[in-house]
């Protein structure tokens, strides 16, 4: 018979004493390698956690043994195999099919009969029952580490934990350093930045070594958790709640609220002197940074708008070069362009779809009527068996299952009659895209700022700028549309949109939304400039 070996180790708490990856698979060799008729068809080795569903090369070790590669499974114990319910119960029921032939255990003897799988079905309860017990046992221990003022995790940089007291105390290296990013902020005159700048290339402050993380130089995001973490100034917060802590702090609480006011400038508002359209939008081709924008004025009092990676990564500078706001709204446009279609085809659209919703309204009407006369005969033919019971010609058995039948087939004529009624005929979605394809230039040329966002968010998505080069992804309800070049392709595209409007997709309803909402716009917009 064919088997899979599978060993796992996970390195949460309620694997400590479990037997390391190798150890258990020298345990099984040594005992069915000499075994006659196992055929050792794969070994698989996994380091996850088994208390959640979700295990990969778990879940394709079984879909292998579906696929009929292996007919039983080797395994140092079955707790190896799962700590929940939904492994454990796939298993039961792949043992029931006799998918899963046979199981065998280093630690505990099966037989695939009645006996073996409940006793299995009884080992991974005990083992799901074990985690859960552990997990509410080590919270409780974290509550009242808490409220003994200690921090039951890992200790934020600048300190670290001690082994012997199970406390936290001053990191002899680095204490003093988060002391100085603190009186650095403290003077108004450093930046967030600045200070990391300070600390990784003038200090050498580096994380400290990991089990399997090496030390690191200081990022920039680590700087604003020292600068915002409580814990520095003496609070623990531990699961929504407030206690003091009995670790050293590096400032007061005075101290604290003053450089959390430094960092977020509350009451300061910021200038907003000119509109970017476009920021937040588009991402940097190299980095992946926003791209951002800027006025500019020359010496000869000329005022420009340039477009260009925010470059806000500490370290290796990003080398994309800015671009003239009018040069990227004109790659827009010529993106937009290819997006409409030809007005012969729009045009014929148009009377299609008129012709379309006539047949369609005369199509419906007649399905209504239709709908009402079977609602009507269902109504005589429920009063017709009351009078044949009321005389006594047939039985109440014969009453009571007919009556359930014409009542279902009643309620299920009403609700084709309220489908009916709710079917919009007047609405086209592929006349809203086709429309606004076509205007989408026009209300880009002369739309304002808002106008020129809410057109870029409506009709594309991923937009890349590299080397000066605009790149754009157009959504789905758009690309068929515009790949659309004669009758025939346009019909079918035209039918993919109406599937997925009388599906409800979510995307293409809020796309019709946004489309609402631009029309909206670019009217209003175009009333106060007439005005």
């Amino acid at each position: 018979m064919r088997y899979f070996i599978y060993c796992r180790k996970s390195s949460e708490a309620e694997d400590r004493q479990v037997l390391s990856i190798e150890s258990q698979l020298s345990e099984l060799r040594r005992t069915f390698d000499a075994q006659s008729g196992i055929e050792i068809v794969d070994t698989i080795e996994e380091s996850f956690s088994a208390k959640a569903p979700g295990r990969r090369l778990f879940n394709e070790m079984l879909s292998r043994v579906e696929r009929g590669e292996a007919d039983g499974i080797i395994a140092w114990h079955p707790d190896r195999l799962a700590r929940n319910s939904v492994d454990g119960g796939r298993i039961i029921y792949l043992l029931d099919r006799m998918v899963l032939k046979d199981m065998k255990f280093a630690t505990f003897s099966f037989e695939n009969n009645p006996q073996g799988k409940f006793m299995l079905s009884i080992i991974f309860g005990y083992s799901k029952y074990y985690v859960d017990s552990l997990s509410e046992n080590v919270k409780r221990g974290n509550r009242a580490k808490a409220e003994r003022g200690w921090r039951p995790n890992h200790a934020p940089l600048g300190y670290r934990n001690d082994r012997t007291t199970s406390t936290i105390i001053k990191d002899p290296d680095r204490f003093a350093l988060v002391r100085r990013m603190f009186d650095l902020m403290l003077t108004g005159a450093y930046s967030p930045r600045r200070i990391c700048e300070m600390a990784r290339y003038e200090w050498g402050f580096r994380t400290p070594q990991r089990k399997r993380v090496g030390a690191k130089p200081l990022a920039l995001s680590a700087v604003y958790k020292i600068l915002s973490n409580p814990f520095y100034a003496g609070v623990l917060v531990w699961a929504g709640k407030v206690y003091e802590g009995a670790h050293e702090p590096v400032v007061t609480i005075d101290e604290f609220e003053r450089v959390q006011a430094l960092l977020h400038r509350q009451g300061k508002a910021k200038p907003h002197k000119r509109c970017f359209p476009f920021t937040g939008l588009i991402r940097c081709g190299e980095c992946g940074l926003l791209v951002t924008a800027e006025d500019r004025t020359n010496r000869y009092g000329y005022r420009y708008i340039y477009y260009h990676c925010s470059k806000r990564k500490i370290g290796e500078r990003c080398t994309q070069r800015h671009i003239r706001a009018e040069m990227l709204e004109r790659q827009i446009e010529e993106w937009l362009r290819t997006l409409s279609i030809p007005e012969r085809l729009a045009a014929w659209a148009q009377r299609h779809w008129q012709l379309n919703a006539q047949s369609r309204r005369e199509i419906i009407a007649a399905q209504k009527l239709a709908l009402d006369q079977a609602v009507e005969a269902n109504s005589r033919s429920l009063s017709t068996l009351t009078s044949l019971r009321v005389r006594d010609i047939i039985t109440d058995v014969e009453f009571l299952a007919e009556r359930r039948k014409l009542e279902l087939e009643g309620l299920r004529l009403k609700q084709e009659v309220q489908r009916a009624s709710e079917v919009s005929i007047s609405f086209e979605p592929a006349t809203a895209l086709i429309s606004f394809n076509n205007r989408a230039v026009l209300w880009l040329h002369r739309g304002d700022c808002r106008t020129k966002r809410a057109i870029i968010e409506c009709v594309g998505s991923n937009l890349t700028l590299k080397d000066k080069k605009l790149s754009i992804e157009a959504k789905r309800p758009f690309t068929s549309i515009a790949t659309a070049r004669d009758f025939p392709q346009l019909c079918a595209a035209v039918e993919d949109i109406r599937t997925l409007y009388e599906q409800k997709d979510p995307e293409l309803l809020k796309t019709l939304e946004q489309i609402k909402e631009l029309e909206a716009i670019f009217n209003h917009t175009a009333g106060q400039q007439a005005a």
